[in-house]
């Protein structure tokens, strides 16, 4: 686990109309980051808090953000990674909605419109919602399919921008990664992000989870509201740690089963989520599973 360095946060908005409360953590990544809130503020209709957390930043990052009135921030001299630096942006907020997003993705035109229309429908807090993610290498079954560049170098947001939104895709079940949308109440009911799962593997199942223990039941991903993602730029850079046997230790279940069987991640939508039904065969890998875990915690 790392440990906790010492916080500097910086509060400087004054927006008393935002809806969201956008939380960035980021690590040395200054160009993807400018791309990133380029892209909020060209494609949002919606007002919103900007929140960043910089982790070193010695590439300028913190140089960068200091010149940017509009946005809140945290800092920590070391990489304290996500989950320290999301629940220290969490102290920050100050609208009823937190969305955690990645500092390497794009925001589409009407990704905030869609989001919001899908809060006010559902009319309660108790929901975890998501963007869908195009990606040039898809990460899981609800992410569609597109290149528009691997890097900021190779990405053409032109031909992105008029493409995205012809793009097929559905509703689908098992919102877990970012962006990803929740209310502060049911944030701070689960105690934010977990920072056993520092500096971050596997701490978005686990936040699901949390989630689900709670009684969370409607984890839906939303088709219009979408974002590019180029996918892992700062975690390519980190040890995996052992988070999947941390969460298995925590849940008695692998995060696979949990997305397959509770989330039923990737599926078409079709309302709140049921109770699983475990097998016998699953429930024998599972205390397996822990068995093995053991050895590595």
């Amino acid at each position: 686990m790392i440990p906790p360095a010492k916080l500097t946060t910086v509060q400087r908005s004054n927006s008393t109309d935002a809806i969201f409360s956008i939380l960035i953590p980021t690590w040395n990544n200054l160009p993807y980051l400018q791309l990133c809130i380029g892209s909020i503020r060209k494609n949002s209709k919606l007002s919103y808090q900007l929140i960043v957390h910089i982790n070193e930043g010695t590439d300028g990052t913190r140089e960068w953000i200091e010149q940017q009135p509009d946005i809140d921030y945290s800092y920590s001299e070391k990489n304290i990674g996500v989950c320290y630096a999301l629940n220290s942006c969490r102290t920050l907020a100050t609208t009823p909605y937190i969305l955690y997003l990645n500092d390497d993705m794009y925001v589409c035109p009407g990704w905030d419109t869609a989001l919001w229309q899908e809060v006010q429908r559902i009319g309660h807090p108790y929901f975890f919602i998501s963007t869908t993610a195009i990606e040039p290498k898809v990460q899981s079954n609800c992410s569609i399919a597109g290149n528009y560049g691997t890097d900021i170098h190779s990405f053409d947001e032109q031909t992105l921008l008029q493409e995205y939104a012809g793009l097929p895709m559905h509703d689908w079940q098992g919102a877990t990664w970012p962006p990803n949308i929740v209310h502060k109440d049911v944030w701070d009911l689960v105690g934010g992000y977990s920072t056993e799962f520092s500096p971050g593997m596997l701490s978005d199942p686990d936040f699901s989870m949390k989630l689900w223990q709670a009684g969370v039941r409607i984890f839906k991903g939303i088709e219009a509201s979408r974002v590019y993602h180029f996918g892992k730029i700062s975690s390519k850079r980190l040890h995996k740690g052992k988070g999947y046997y941390i969460f298995i230790g925590k849940w008695g279940i692998t995060q696979n089963s949990f997305s397959k069987y509770y989330l039923r991640r990737g599926q078409a939508y079709t309302g709140p989520l049921a109770e699983p039904k475990d097998s016998f065969a699953l429930k024998a890998k599972h205390i397996f599973k822990r068995m093995k875990g053991a050895f590595y915690r």
